[in-house]
């Protein structure tokens, strides 16, 4: 794998927003990534292509007293598969427990096996549903956590 991990900051926001309209129905926006940046409770990581400088996944947590929220976790669609989904969730699980998360939970489409098999083998477990989370097109989320702990 050609890609390293970085704490996301403003070199990333471009490349995460492209991400954002490659792999979402409704992206976040450059200004919505930007403003996270002075977001305290923000936690995003990046994976960068180490000969390129290409962000080619990143991943966005809040983490609030002792609970982390992933809001978005996006690799690039010719990237898929290299391990990258992977990196960013280990490295996200390693950070937020270092800052003292009892737990960290997520949304992910239900049809999105692909996602949903990578969540399971970073150890986060199905816990619920949310009907009509979705919208483009209208869809159940699954809701998924990881404590720590346990």
């Amino acid at each position: 794998m050609r890609v390293r991990l970085e704490q996301f900051d403003a070199r990333h926001v471009s490349g995460a927003a492209q991400l954002e309209r490659a792999c979402f129905s409704a992206p976040w926006t450059e200004d919505a990534l930007r403003e996270e940046l002075d977001n305290p409770n923000a936690l995003f990581l990046a994976a960068v292509d180490t000969e390129t400088g290409e962000t080619a996944g990143y991943l966005g947590c809040h983490l609030i007293l002792d609970e982390g929220y992933i809001a978005n976790v996006a690799v690039s669609p010719d990237r898929r598969r290299e391990g990258i989904g992977s990196l960013l969730v280990h490295g996200l699980i390693e950070r937020a427990e270092e800052k003292g998360a009892s737990f960290l939970t997520l949304e992910v489409r239900a049809s999105n096996q692909p996602a949903i098999a990578l969540y399971r083998a970073c150890g986060f477990e199905p816990v619920g549903t949310r009907p009509n989370f979705y919208e483009k097109p209208k869809e159940d989320a699954l809701l998924m956590t990881l404590n720590f702990g346990e």
